[in-house]
């Protein structure tokens, strides 16, 4: 049951800033948990694609200062594959072992005193490759005779699944209009402040091996099995300890396990503890990043402009193995592939490919950023086969407001919204026609000036069941299903009445301690500095589960939910014993301004802190049956969040937001420079818990979508070779986030969730590339230029404008 509360939310300021603003974090780098730690350097393949014939550490062991090198026999003869998310033969080992498959892939890892000694001997590892033929592109990848990266596989086609709801053909055979669409979505990362950080100990004990670790990864608990799985240990004997503070990861440092299990090895040959930390050109070349797409899209589309179905064949390229999580991509969407509208038949044909580029993985809107590209850029063809204004299309397939809950074709559960009210709010805020008057004028003077707009619904609290649907439903065992969104919390009183909220999500900038107090203390009716949140995530002693973790949007509407469960036991117990103090029964009291006051008579009170004694000094004034226990851990598990179904339907989330968003976009004839002029944004995540908070997030979430549509790029020559320094991996800096921003809110309270939020952090990750797309089309309109991909700088445009640049060399 939905509490939702009616208070207004509140706009506190964040408790975690003033430690990081005098220098007073708890970064890894900062932490020297392990006396005699050695340090780690890294050998890395320069080859795209190579075959190892031989590996000589000789050279580099007898260096002085150096503990330990390992190579591919040391990995193989200690662990396994990592294992997958599905049955294929392209096995994944924390380095290259057979050949290298991409630039950048670790080979030998070096431990000594130093750093510095580390590199000097690392430089001393003889490895004798044979180069191969390698192949980046995904279109290239699936043809027969292209290299083959695995050689036990039949390809290099990780998996490829179609899945049909309603009769797609009948609908497609009667339609007016048949609208098409290729796209792509590039490959890009987030760039965190902070890269890569392991200090790993192998520790041999009498009751047999064990790993203890800390790594600055934001959901370590999903790994802990994959890691188990890779050395065949029990899961208890791998430890996992997560710092206080994280440099920023959205999404892409969940691809630090390798190296977890890289330098608790390492580790075990050195009989020392083991630090690595990542540079940042290691982190450009082979850390991760967010999969490029390739995308057929068509719509089956009546006279009205109403579309009736849809297919879509989406082309992931997973680079050289498909790590865990993947393909996470793919899926995390499948319940609202839809998007915003009512569309009743569609085919979904969806293919991870392997290639000789760095692994994928989560990137902050993962999944979202690639469909959307694809379905937003479809429905403005739509509207100008149609004839309609992009605005009016989309308003004449929405879903309604009075449809809600609302069952996708392919089992997504839209549990609230009214996409037509934001849509209308943008229109307003912008002042839509007035925008289209100063087009007219603007192309009258041969200027190129466009409008985009873009409506997406914003999935959050994933549901990790989601990946099970890479497996045709007849391969799934019986029983062994994967499903859920659960999440957990512990809050504890002590004598003094102080209430300790510990919480197993550690942030990357979200202010979850700042929410977490705030929920806490409207629960439990108490001061703000009456609560005290404790951000740990140690899988030994952090409550959890396999979906645990600061991912996929998943703190406001899962971790609040437990956090009201969690304080709804206390509150009983607190109030129970402030009823034994005032001589009334429990049910005569409330929690109001840290007091237990009557009902009826409101100044008769007493205070939190004396009731909380009670329980703690004399419990045995308390009623008979009543537990003296103010320590309680909750977990929220949300019965809507199951495995896929039989039919291949899931709902691959628990709630699902929206975002409507305008985009304005001037380009300079002659130079090309493409200036973003005004963003006008309405975000629908629920009810609001923090103002503040959430406009942050969708600052931050539209910086980021500015790189991935402008700037940046992780591109590959044909031979394989990446872009590896910020010379050529172009970010956004505060000079190019100067552009006029219009954000507005609407709230429609999920009904699943304990105080009706939804997720917020990563809406305009998805929505704002394709609005900037879907401007410049509408800019460039006037000379026949379509966009179908992305990013967008002025040497795109220029070769978009004169036709100097293939489809194939875009995409790279």
């Amino acid at each position: 049951m939905t509490a939702v509360s009616d208070k207004p939310a509140r706009r506190t300021a964040r408790i975690e800033d003033p430690a990081l603003l005098t220098g007073r974090g708890r970064f890894l780098d900062d932490l020297d948990p392990l006396p005699g730690t050695l340090t780690a350097a890294v050998v890395r393949s320069p080859h795209p694609h190579a075959r190892i014939r031989g590996v000589d550490l000789e050279r580099a062991r007898r260096h002085p200062g150096v503990a330990a090198v390992i190579g591919p026999d040391e990995v193989t003869a200690a662990l396994r594959p990592f294992p997958l998310a599905l049955k294929v033969p392209m096995p994944y080992y924390p380095t290259a072992t057979d050949k290298v498959r991409f630039v950048g892939e670790p080979v030998a890892v070096v431990v000594a005193n130093d750093r510095y000694l580390a590199e000097d001997a690392a430089e001393l590892v003889e490895i004798d490759y044979e180069p191969l033929p390698p192949v980046v592109d995904v279109e290239k990848a699936l043809l027969p005779d292209a290299p083959r990266l695995h050689e036990d596989a039949d390809g290099n086609v990780a998996t490829d699944r179609t899945f049909t709801f309603g009769d797609v053909d009948e609908v497609f055979a009667k339609a007016d209009h048949v609208v098409k669409g290729k796209y792509h979505f590039p490959r890009y990362s987030s760039t965190p402040m902070e890269c890569y950080s392991v200090v790993a100990e192998w520790q041999d004990e009498g009751d047999g091996p064990a790993i203890q670790a800390w790594a600055n990864f934001h959901g370590p608990f999903s790994m802990v099995a994959v890691l188990a799985g890779a050395f065949g240990l029990p899961t208890s004997r791998i430890r996992l300890m997560i710092p206080a503070d994280n440099g920023g990861s959205f999404g892409i440092k969940a691809g630090i396990y390798p190296y977890v299990a890289l330098m608790a090895l390492a580790s075990k040959h050195a009989g020392r503890p083991v630090r690595w930390t990542e540079d940042r050109i290691e982190h450009l070349l082979a850390s991760s990043a967010g999969s490029d797409r390739a995308m057929w899209f068509e719509a089956a589309v009546s006279a009205d402009g109403t579309v009736q179905g849809l297919r879509t064949d989406l082309v992931d390229n997973v680079g050289a193995y498909l790590r865990p999580p993947e393909p996470s991509t793919l899926y995390r969407c499948f319940g609202n592939i839809t998007g915003a509208y009512k569309i009743d038949a569609v085919q979904i044909r969806s293919r991870a490919v392997v290639t000789n580029k760095t692994p994928t993985g989560l990137n902050r809107g993962f999944g979202g950023q690639q469909l959307y590209f694809g379905l937003e850029r479809l429905m403005d063809k739509v509207a100008e086969t149609c004839g309609l204004d992009p605005v009016e299309l989309r308003r004449r397939n929405f879903v309604r407001h009075e449809d809600f809950p609302y069952a996708t074709p392919s089992g997504g559960i839209y549990d609230s919204g009214d996409y037509h009210r934001a849509l209308d709010m943008v229109v307003k805020n912008a002042d839509y026609q007035a925008l289209r008057e100063e087009q007219r004028e603007a192309r009258a003077r041969g200027e190129y000036f466009g409008l985009g707009v873009a409506t997406i619904v914003d999935p959050s609290a994933t549901n990790i069941g989601y990946v099970g649907l890479a497996t045709p439903a007849e391969q799934r065992a019986s029983g062994r299903g994967k499903s859920g969104s659960t999440e957990h919390v512990r809050i504890s009183v002590d004598p003094s009445g102080l209430v300790s909220v510990l919480l197993g999500t550690v942030p990357q900038g979200q202010g979850h301690a700042t929410v977490a107090q705030q929920v806490v203390a409207d629960q439990l009716g108490l001061p703000l500095d009456q609560v005290r949140p404790i951000v740990e995530m140690d899988t030994a002693t952090t409550p959890w589960t396999i979906s645990s973790g600061s991912y996929s949007s998943r703190f406001a509407p899962l971790l609040t939910s437990a956090l009201v469960e969690a304080a709804e036991k206390l509150a009983e117990t607190i109030k129970i014993a402030g009823a034994t103090l005032l001589g009334v029964a429990a049910e005569e009291v409330e929690l109001h301004e840290g007091r237990i006051r009557l009902r009826a008579e409101p100044s008769r009170a007493v205070s939190f802190k004396h009731a909380a004694g009670l329980v703690h000094w004399d419990p045995g004034s308390l009623p008979e049956g009543t537990s003296a226990r103010l320590y309680e851990e909750a977990a929220f598990t949300p019965p809507q969040s199951k495995a896929a179904s039989r039919s291949d339907q899931i709902n691959s989330s628990l709630c699902y937001g929206f975002v409507a968003e305008l985009a304005v976009v001037r380009i300079d004839a002659e130079t090309r420079e493409l200036k973003l002029e005004r963003v006008v944004t309405v975000h629908d995540a629920g009810t609001i818990l923090n103002p503040t908070l959430l406009e942050g997030q969708v600052h931050g979430a539209l910086a980021h979508a500015l790189g991935g549509a402008l700037f940046e790029e992780m591109r590959y020559t044909d031979a394989g070779q990446p872009t590896a320094t910020f010379m050529d991996y172009l970010c956004p800096t505060s000079a190019e986030t100067t552009f006029e921003l219009n954000s507005d809110h609407l709230e429609t309270p999920s009904p699943l969730t304990r105080l009706g939020a939804k997720g917020c952090g990563e809406g305009s990750c998805m929505s704002l590339p394709v609005a900037i797309a879907n401007a410049v089309a509408d800019a460039l309109a006037p000379a026949g230029v379509d966009i179908t991909s992305l990013p967008l700088h002025g040497n795109v445009l220029h070769e978009l404008l004169t036709g100097s640049a293939s489809e194939t060399e875009r995409n790279h």
